[in-house]
């Protein structure tokens, strides 16, 4: 089972909508040079998400490279989302264990994201106030420079 799951006719999509220059679903077999490209993250990265357990088990080619899928890259996406947001890493392998267990885990998983919410919400009112000091500190000194032009102009 991937990270993602479908349940009856609702689809848990991992991020936004799909992106440019992938391959149809069915001939979407990426080497992980492309998904680096894809994504930013380094094959180092890659490797230890799928150690530590925030992907799943990656598919291989008859040779023992790995091969991911869109649904691989969407999960990555989520995952990028989610460092944004400032969740500890052992939330996100844990929000990942609970969607490969099942629907049984709607509930923990709500939580899981709620909480990251109001965190994120908290840091967004902190960054408000952290800008209007910034702001006003900006509108102190293009006033003082005015000052000073104006009084060397004299």
């Amino acid at each position: 089972m991937t990270v993602m799951e479908t349940t009856g006719t609702r689809t848990d999509t991992c991020a936004g909508p799909p992106q440019q220059n992938r391959r149809p679903d069915g001939q979407d077999r990426y080497t992980i040079s492309e998904v680096v490209a894809f994504t930013g993250l380094t094959a180092h990265t890659l490797r230890w998400y799928e150690r530590i357990g925030l992907m799943p088990h990656i598919d291989r080619s008859h040779t023992g490279q790995r091969r991911y899928t869109n649904r691989d890259l969407d999960w990555l996406d989520l995952v990028g989302k989610l460092r944004l947001t400032g969740m500890p890493v052992a939330d996100m392998v844990r929000y990942a264990e609970l969607v490969r267990e099942g629907d049984h885990t709607y509930t923990e998983r709500f939580e899981l994201l709620q909480t990251t919410r109001e965190d994120v919400l908290a840091r967004i009112e902190e960054l408000r106030g952290t800008l209007a000091v910034l702001d006003r500190k900006i509108s102190f000194y293009a006033d003082a420079g005015r000052a000073l032009a104006s009084e060397r102009s004299r």
